[in-house]
């Protein structure tokens, strides 16, 4: 008996699904899931906790929408790069990526729409951490029987949001490059609290590195984002320091899931 089988034909020119609708399945994968949903909900619950701790703990001279802004954009800066580790990480952990890549052949418009709904759910986040942070300067306030201080500007709210976009596109980076959660998260916090703490020793010990710190730290040179104004250079020093720390790995991660077998 023969045991040749026929020759599987794949069309390569059958046209992709629309990104859109693959923005909406990455979106609702990431509340689907019981550690997505939970990690979610983590992030509300935090966010809320930061305003109360402000409110009760804080002097009346710290009682102020930055104070709040502060307490609150800590948390959600160290867990949005988390979400987005796992937003790609999964389906590798759980093994759903030959599903999902045979659903959707195209792997690079795969990945374009986890960074996409990635980055909605950072900007959302950020969106609703400001305004707990407004209610929780109008309740503080009125509680300690003073006046509300608005000393943050929209400008200044826009340099967060972007500060805290690169820090999600890290570890989105970081879930590309390592697809594995454990390996991401623990890649993510050496990056986050480790290697700054190197560089900073070293612009500290060495004059020589201290002059280039701010082109080749990409840490250091988002610092100013937080501060609420850059200047030119400050913008040049930042383009320059994501090339190595986040650039080029993203790309090389993508070349990876491009050119691995999943299974």
């Amino acid at each position: 008996m023969s045991t040749a089988t026929a020759p599987v034909t794949v069309d390569t020119n059958a046209p992709a699904v629309p990104l859109g609708r693959l923005i909406k399945v990455e979106l609702r994968k990431m509340f689907d899931t019981r550690s997505g949903f939970w990690l979610m909900l983590s992030i509300l619950i935090i966010g809320f906790l930061a305003a109360a701790a402000v409110i009760i703990f804080a002097p009346d001279t710290s009682l102020t929408y930055g104070s709040f802004g502060t307490a609150i954009g800590v948390p959600f800066a160290i867990l949005l790069p988390v979400v987005a580790i796992l937003s790609v990480t999964s389906e590798w952990s759980q093994r759903t990526g030959l599903i999902t890549f045979t659903l959707a052949p195209h792997r690079g418009q795969v990945i374009l729409a986890k960074a996409i709904s990635a980055v909605l759910v950072g900007v959302v986040s950020m969106i609703f951490s400001f305004a707990i942070g407004a209610v929780g300067n109008v309740i503080g306030a009125a509680v300690n029987g003073i006046d509300a201080q608005w000393n943050t500007s929209v400008p200044q709210m826009l340099y967060i949001v972007l500060a805290n976009i690169l820090g999600l596109l890290i570890g989105f980076m970081l879930g590309v490059l390592i697809r594995n959660s454990a390996g991401a998260i623990v890649g993510y916090f050496v990056y986050s609290f480790v290697i700054p703490s190197i560089l900073g020793f070293l612009a500290f010990s060495q004059d020589w590195f201290e002059k280039i710190q701010p082109w080749v730290d990409f840490n250091f040179s988002t610092t100013p984002l937080f501060e609420g104004s850059l200047t030119g250079e400050q913008w040049s020093q930042l383009a320059v320091s994501s090339l190595p720390w986040l650039v080029i790995p993203l790309a090389i991660g993508v070349w990876g899931v491009l050119r691995s077998e999943v299974k």
